[in-house]
Formats: structure tokens, sequence, C-alpha cells
């Protein structure tokens, strides 16, 4: 294109975007607007919410262009010329209603991702902006009826790549791959596992599904709902613009403590942790259940009015055999209440108005007509009460599992077949003074969290998305299996990334666990975020941590991105590192931290800990938190004290292999101790 027509093409486009913009206005302000005509208070509420949600989708990342890319498309007999379709975040409109921006999601913009010279898919030519300040400032041109194609040699695809990361984590929309892309669509009834080398865009990947099945299944998903589980508050915090950015709001986020429940300091050694994380608790907490429940022995008389009516005890063993096998049925399940079965709390409900619905019968029988009411208080009654009471007692989940942990012989008739001597001693714990003084364990919410499914039950979304889910223990799956019994999940993790003592290093068992065993393993192994010189050292430790997991490919090479200097160069390199744009990450064994942070401010280096609600130029994170995490700039301080803070060698070796892939730009590491052994060529 001569200079001239791109001078022109930049004159037009910048003019679009200009209306694009203008239109995107005018939507806000029609949306302000919107008029209640108070029909009724319900309505008004309703009325009121959509105009907030449509408002907040509106004004979400005002400083994103309307627009980043666009795609030509070949003209048929109603056209004279090429469809020209730009792409953006949302679908903008003129007050006409016509398209002036096509919403990233909409099947019209699949080919702006897909299309290729070999698969054109209608499109002629794709063309990617440039921005600088909001400013339009470049464009690239792919003639893909010409055989043309970029790839990942456009300059600025990767400009945007490798943009500085100051604050959160930003959505990937428009540079989102091929192989992305057929995640990114997969329809709604399609649960998936994403295996992730670090920095191929799993979570962004994971995300962005989220967005798109938000947008293309409105109706179901908006009653329904949709939930995203992080690791940790500040992975929650990183990711917390991502689906805002892209128009979606409301999305529940939670780590799997939110989940769970909130517990106290206490916490258990990892042996112990591991145990409670183990499945086989489900069926101990399953037969702790099931203990409480008695059979009838006598007959329940129930008083109304001056008459006497007789249950028999056959009918009520009938009640409770028949309540009994819908409950097993439920538990017996891989997540518990969740097949539209039976709950502890039902089945008691159920059972008092089948002792009332017994009493109506009889005084229908004898001409009489009880009204609801009149049935309703016989379920009240003090004879029917007693008798639920008796023989399906209220149950708290808290005191089960006290019981449980406190009586050895209850848990030796729950567990048996199950737990070996050993274990029952390892669970054995004296019980507080009181059940409201007793100390929790995040180990324990699960297992509290299994029974409160099984008692109450639990919320329920349609979709799920689970990222780090490769160190969930069993228990912990469960937990979120249970909040999505009938839709489907986007399971995201990197199996070489497993860190905690309970991760079950297998997809197959994660997935089970989680409800979902026959979701399809999908893996990414193109790395856009780490360079290649950082990912070549950080391979080394694979076949040590993950044999079986696939290495990872750079698109970038990196050169310059590693270097190696001693510890005591902290502030120097820091300093060095600050010359760079970006934000800078220092991380460093948990039993460092403190000294680390002293070092820094006596070198006058203002470094802050992660905190959810600022974004410092430099952070300092314990190597403990740095998973799902990404700096600019990484400064890794003694890698052989991370691995000699897990309790494994193998677990130190994974979470090196988390630190040090936590660079987008560069990573500097120093050291006084020698290296692992591992990282040797």
């Amino acid at each position: 294109m001569a200079d001239h027509d791109v001078d022109q093409a930049l004159l037009d486009e910048r003019a679009h975007l200009d209306l694009a913009r203008r239109c995107l206005l005018q939507m806000q302000e029609a949306a302000e607007h919107i008029t209640d005509y108070g029909v009724d208070e319900l309505a008004s509420y309703a009325l009121g919410r959509m105009r907030a949600e449509r408002l907040a989708a509106l004004r979400a990342d005002p400083d994103a262009p309307p627009f980043f890319g666009r795609t030509d498309r070949d003209h048929d007999d109603h056209r004279p010329g090429a469809e020209i379709l730009h792409i953006g975040r949302r679908h903008v409109r003129d007050l006409a209603g016509d398209p002036v921006v096509i919403d990233w999601r909409a099947p019209l913009a699949r080919p702006f991702y897909r299309a290729s010279p070999a698969d054109r898919q209608g499109v002629q030519l794709r063309r990617r902006f440039g921005f600088h300040a909001g400013l339009l400032t470049s464009f690239e041109d792919e003639h893909l009826d010409r055989g043309e194609a970029l790839g990942l040699n456009s300059e600025l695809l990767r400009e945007e790549i490798e943009r500085p990361r100051v604050g959160p984590m930003r959505d990937i929309v428009a540079t989102i791959q091929p192989d992305q892309d057929e995640l990114v669509r997969a329809d709604l009834a399609t649960s998936l596992c994403i295996q992730g080398a670090p920095g191929t865009g799993k979570t962004a990947v994971g995300l962005h599904r989220a967005a798109f099945l938000l947008y293309t299944f409105a109706e179901r998903l908006r009653r329904t709902g949709v939930l995203v589980v992080g690791p940790n508050k500040a992975f929650l915090h990183y990711i917390a613009q991502v689906l805002p950015s892209l128009g979606e709001i409301g999305i529940e986020q939670a780590t799997v403590d939110d989940l769970v429940g909130a517990v106290g300091p206490a916490r258990d050694s990892a042996e112990l942790a591991t145990l409670k994380g183990d499945a086989r608790l489900a069926e101990v907490l399953r037969r702790g259940v099931l203990s409480h429940i008695r059979k009838p022995t006598d007959d329940v008389v129930a008083i109304v009015g001056t008459r006497r009516y007789r249950i028999g005890a056959h009918h009520l063993r009938r009640y409770v055999d028949d309540a009994r096998r819908a409950l097993a049925a439920t538990a017996a399940g891989a997540t518990a209440g969740a097949s539209g079965g039976l709950l502890w709390s039902q089945a008691r409900e159920r059972l008092r108005m089948q002792l009332a619905e017994d009493v109506r019968r009889q005084r229908e029988d004898v001409g009489g007509a009880p009204s609801d009411a009149e049935t309703a208080k016989v379920a009240r009654s003090a004879a029917v009460r007693e008798f639920v009471d008796t023989v399906w007692p209220a149950l708290t989940a808290p005191a089960l599992l006290s019981r449980l942990f406190a009586e050895p012989e209850f848990l030796a008739r729950c567990s048996a077949g199950l737990l070996t001597d050993d274990e029952h001693a390892a669970l054995f714990r004296k019980p507080a003074r009181t059940l409201r003084s007793t100390q929790w364990t995040p180990a324990d919410a699960a297992l509290l969290d299994e029974l409160a499914g099984l008692i109450d039950g639990t919320s329920a979304f349609l979709h799920v998305v689970v990222d780090e889910a490769q160190d969930l223990s069993e228990m912990q799956c469960r937990a979120i299996a249970r909040r999505c019994p009938l839709g489907s999940v986007t399971v995201l993790g990197d199996l070489a990334q497993a860190t905690t003592p309970w991760a079950p290093g297998d997809w197959a068992v994660t997935l089970h666990h989680l409800g979902h065993p026959g979701a399809e393993v999908r893996p990414l192994t193109a790395g856009y975020r780490v360079p290649g010189e950082v990912l070549e050292v950080a391979n080394r430790l694979l076949p040590h941590i993950a044999a079986g997991v696939p290495a990872a490919t750079s698109v970038r090479a990196g050169e310059g991105a590693l270097r190696f200097a001693p510890a005591a160069a902290l502030a120097q390199e820091v300093q060095r590192t600050l010359q760079a744009e970006g934000s800078v990450g220092v991380i460093v064994p948990d039993a460092l931290v403190e000294s680390v942070h002293q070092q820094l401010a006596d070198a006058g280096i203002t470094a802050e800990e992660l905190d959810l609600d600022a974004d410092p130029r430099v952070t300092l994170v314990p190597a403990s938190e740095a998973k799902g995490l990404e700096f600019d700039s990484v400064v890794l301080v003694e890698p052989a004290g991370i691995v000699a803070g897990e309790p494994t060698r193998t677990s130190g070796l994974r979470r090196l292999y988390v630190v040090l892939t936590r660079a987008v730009s560069r990573l500097t590491v120093l050291h006084d101790e020698p290296l692992p052994d591992e990282l040797a060529v």
C-alpha cells in the first residue's frame, strides 16, 4: 500500500473510531434514561438492576478503544462490495440500530481469530490496529485472499503481548490465537480441562470462555450464574478486571476457602491435611450421617381437635426406608445433593408432611374435609415433631464432625474397611470446651462443607471456571462439584506447578472428583508470556517434577532476558531492574521476606507486600504466594532456599518452577547458595 493510501486509511479508521466512541456514549445516555413506569415494586427493582448492569457494562474499561481489529468479507449478490466489520470488546450500534462495532464473541467475529489463507472463512483482509494513549496510530493488513498471513510475526501482536504489565491482569481479546479461540468458543455443554504450561494464557482462556458463554447463552447463565474459583485472594484481585473489561459483570469469584467457609488460624500438618483431603473421608461422613437414622418401632398418635389418629409403625417404617434410600442414593453420588436427590433436612420435612398426609387421608375416609392449613398444623404437632426428631434427628455439620474426631468408636464404625488404625489415631482430637470454640483448619472446612452438602445443600451454578486446579485435594474438588451438579466446567492448571502435598498429580483423578470424568484434556504449549531464554531454564525441572507434561515453547526468544548475580547485589539489581518499564516482583523464600524487605528499605527502595487494594511498582512476594501472578521483571532470591522451604524435594522444585516462570520480560536470579542440581544443563 502506498504511503498516501496508508495515510488515507489511517484517517478513515480514525473517523470510524470517533464514530464508535460517539455511538458508545449515546448508548450510555440511552441506558441512563430508561424509564420506570412504576408497574410494581418487583418490576421496578428488576428494571433498576438491569439499568445498573447495562451502564456498568458500557462504562467498563473506558480507556480501551472501541475496536481492535477488522475483517473485510467477500461480497455476495446482495452487496456490491466487501462487507467491512470492525471487531471490539462489545457491540456498538448507531442511532438507527446499525452495527458500528461487532462484539468479539459474535459468530461474525470468529473469522477474525480463525481465518487463514488455507481456510479464509469468507475473509479477504484481516486488519489489526495499534493504539497509543487512545489514539489509533498504525495498522497491519493480512490479505488472506492473496495468501498473506503474519501470524505470530505480527509486530502489533507482539507489541500487545509484550506491553508492560503494571496493575491487574488485562484481557487478551485482541491477541487470542486460533488454538486458544477454539477453547474459548467451546459449547456450554462441553467440559474442558486445559493443561497449560506457564505463559500459554490458560487463565485468560478460561476467563474469556466465561465471557463468551455469558454472551452466547445469556438467559440460561444469568439465571444460574457463573462461578470463577481461584487459588487465593491476590490471584482473584489480579484477574478481577478481565471480565468487566469485556462487558461482563456480576460473575461470582471466590477461593476454595471462600466456598467452604472461613476458618481460624489453626493449620494441620501436611500429612494430616493430606489425609483429610482424601475422598475416602466422604464415605466416612456419609456413613456418619446415615448412622443417625432410627427404625420406627411404635405407632404415632396425632390428636386433631377431640379425635385421635393412629399412624401404624409399618407405615412409619416405609416412610423412613423410602427417605433412607433416597438419601443414600444422593450421598453415594460423586457430589452430595447433585442429582436432585434428597437432603437430610429435606427428608425431615418430608417425613413430617407424610405423617400429616396420612392423618389427612384418615380424616377424609370418615367424611372429613381437612384444609391445607389444618394438615400443616398436624405436621407441626408435638407428636409428629417428636417422632421425626427420634428417627431422623436434626444434624449440624460442626457437631457431627466434632463427634467423629472426638469419639474413636464412632469413627471406627463409620470408617470400617476404609481407614487404618494409624489414620484413626491421626484424626483423633479432644473436643473443645464448646462447639463454638473449636479451632477448625482449612482441611476441616472441606469436610464440613461435605456434611453441609448432605444436610442442607449448597448453591449451584451452571458453569464453573476452576483455576490452578492441580493443587486441589479430592475433598476440595468435591466441594466445587457440589456447586456445579448439572452444568459444565472449565478446569485450568499445570501439573508441573502442583505444590500442595495433597495434589493428586493426575487430571483423571481431579476430573473424577470434580464430577466431570469425561472432560476433554487439552494442552496449551505455545508460551506467549515467558521469554524463551527463561523458559528453557525452567523446563530443565520438568523431568523431575512432571515427566509426562509436555514442555512449553516460547514465541519470543528473549535474548538477554536472564541473568545471574550474587545475593549481596540485591539492592543494585532491583535498582537496575527499575530502569526498565513495567512492574517488578521480588520473589523470595518465605523465611526471608522480612530480611529482604529491610535490605530494600535500607537502600531506599520502597517494596510493598502483596496488597489487594494497590498495584505498587515493586512488590515483595513470598514464594508460596507467587502462583498465578506475573510481573514484567522478576528478581528471584535464593532458589535453593525456595526448594528447601517445602515439605519434599519434589514440591520444592515445583515451587521453584512456578517462581521461575513469573517474568514477562526479564528474570534476575540472585544466589549465594549453589543452585539446585536439577537446573544444570
